[in-house]
């Protein structure tokens, strides 16, 4: 009976503790529910491109990436020196294409730095800086914010360096990227650019600086797929431009991008309709030649792959 009555107590000291236990888990779950938490958009874009202009996004942290950029030739032409339309097969034998291949890295949250081959002998250095993210909960902010700036120097021989300094070579190109991701399949892009010429060494109605003011989005169509466009148009210095021949050249103030991603899972490919065979942002923003029709628009894509660089220990 002794026995019995010790046993007896003890499993009610014991149910007691698993309600107190119970109670007390139920009241750090309330506690932990009610702390306010950060709550971060991702893939606001799939790529760090959208089309041709940088989007907010950034490669992963310590991660390298190599991109390839490629612009054909105009999609229809009846020029005969260049093969006629038959020949030329859309642009993609046309014999005129521009190649953009860049190497960037993320050192920190905050910073992706690359360098790149921009076409017809041009080198860019590259520095993206995250400045906001969009989120909710601890912080509520609408937008992603980013700031760009690129230096382009063109090594061609046809192009003089005025008064023999090199510098003179240098140009570029500043823009500032606000996106916002509206939906889960809808997200849009506003981003004013400005573009520096160190040296405008000849003709009239030139200007060392350039500004344009564009637009871009994306929206998806799977998980695996998405549409995107692109539309920037140029404020100043495109028309009755003089060149170095004397010639009166007008430029396209308009440029206008329409392109499909494709997530592979291992890359992003992405396939473009644009109005501009330049591979370099700068040279799309201030000095587009003249595109009349939709047969005189380029075809092109986007193809990069990121690499993990940093050394993971294995736990044994």
């Amino acid at each position: 009976m002794k026995k019995l009555l010790i046993l007896l107590v003890a499993g009610i000291c014991l149910s007691q503790l698993a309600v107190a236990q119970d109670d007390l888990l139920g009241e750090l779950e309330k506690e932990d529910s009610a702390i306010v938490k950060e709550n971060i958009t991702a893939a606001t874009f799939k790529s760090t491109r959208v089309i041709n202009m940088h989007s907010v996004e950034m490669t992963g942290l310590h991660n390298l990436q190599f991109m390839i950029i490629h612009h054909f030739g105009a999609l229809w032409d009846s020029d005969e020196n260049v093969g006629g339309n038959l020949g030329r097969l859309f642009g993609m034998n046309s014999g005129i294409a521009n190649t953009y291949m860049s190497f960037d890295y993320t050192p920190a949250k905050w910073l992706n730095l690359g360098v790149a081959f921009a076409g017809n002998g041009a080198l860019e250095g590259t520095a993206k800086f995250k400045l906001m993210r969009q989120q909710t909960g601890l912080k509520n902010y609408p937008v992603s914010i980013a700031w760009v700036s690129t230096m382009n120097y063109n090594t061609s021989k046809k192009v003089t360096a005025p008064n023999d300094f090199e510098p003179n070579k240098f140009t570029f190109l500043n823009q500032l990227l606000i996106a916002r991701k509206i939906s889960e399949k809808v997200s849009l892009q506003l981003n004013p650019s400005w573009v520096h010429y160190n040296v405008v060494p000849y003709g009239y109605n030139h200007s060392n600086e350039v500004f344009s003011i564009g637009a871009g989005g994306r929206i998806k169509l799977t998980d695996k797929e998405a549409f995107t466009f692109e539309y920037s148009r140029q404020l100043n210095m495109y028309k009755d431009i003089t060149d170095k021949t004397g010639e009166v050249v007008t430029y396209a103030p308009d440029l206008i991008s329409l392109g499909f991603d494709w997530d592979t899972g291992g890359h992003v490919f992405q396939f473009f309709f644009s109005n501009s065979y330049h591979a370099s942002n700068i040279y799309q923003l201030s000095a587009n030649t003249k595109k009349d029709n939709f047969g005189q628009w380029c075809m092109g894509f986007n193809l990069n792959r990121s690499y993990s660089m940093k050394k993971t220990v294995a736990v044994h």
